[in-house]
């Protein structure tokens, strides 16, 4: 058995180093957050050049966190309001984050215009009835207690800074979804449909892409 210069034999060594890579690597699963932050992008109003690939497009996005089903009913029990809105007034929408919505052409969804920028959205619950939010309400990157004009989820959350309020249509799913997931689906140039699946459940709204405003014309409130 061959027996390195520090006295130490070599089968020993390599189980050492073993052991450390094994613990190391459960560090690292332990550090891994329950709920991921994740992210969803759509690129519309471009056009697709032969040499260049994709022209002029502009970029909606979705920042959220995702929470996994983990074998639980995530919508059929009578208190499922409660549970995901956590003490919140409303849901936001995923997890431990606020919700961002972040775009950079003009949106219009349900006859209200929305400038680019930044925004949040929840989501106010019912048992038939789900409500997406826009708010300029700010978001927090990480949570501080003592921050009152910024949100960390929905927890503060007060309609005045509602943008719009507008249902949502719920569709089940033949499928579940384990992983809360935000999606742009039938994206065409002129708009598509910002959608949030988790479990066995489909919410979702229609938005159009608008005109940008005219030059020194004043954005619709």
């Amino acid at each position: 058995m061959a027996v390195s210069r520090f006295g130490i034999t070599a089968s020993a060594a390599l189980l050492v180093a073993g052991a450390e890579l094994f613990t190391g690597g459960a560090a690292i699963a332990q550090r891994k957050p329950a709920s991921p932050a994740g992210e969803a992008a759509a690129q519309i109003g471009g056009y697709f050049d032969p040499r260049s690939g994709y022209v002029n497009g502009a970029w909606i996005e979705v920042r959220y966190g995702r929470p996994l089903r983990r074998g639980r009913d995530i919508f059929g029990p009578p208190d499922f309001i409660a549970f995901l809105n956590d003490g919140a007034p409303v849901w936001r929408a995923g997890a431990n984050y606020t919700t961002r919505l972040i775009t950079e052409l003009p949106l219009v969804i349900d006859d209200t215009r929305l400038e680019p920028g930044e925004y949040t959205m929840f989501i106010q619950l019912g048992p038939e009835r789900w409500i997406l939010i826009i708010s300029t309400w700010p978001a927090q990157e990480t949570y501080d207690y003592q921050e009152r004009e910024a949100l960390f989820g929905a927890y503060g959350y007060t309609p005045d800074r509602d943008v719009l309020r507008t249902d949502m249509v719920l569709q089940p799913l033949p499928i579940s979804f384990e992983q809360l997931s935000w999606q742009f689906l039938d994206v065409t140039p002129e708009g598509g449909r910002l959608a949030l699946l988790w479990d066995r459940q489909m919410a979702s709204v229609p938005f159009l892409v608008a005109e940008p405003a005219d030059e020194g014309e004043e954005p619709a409130e």
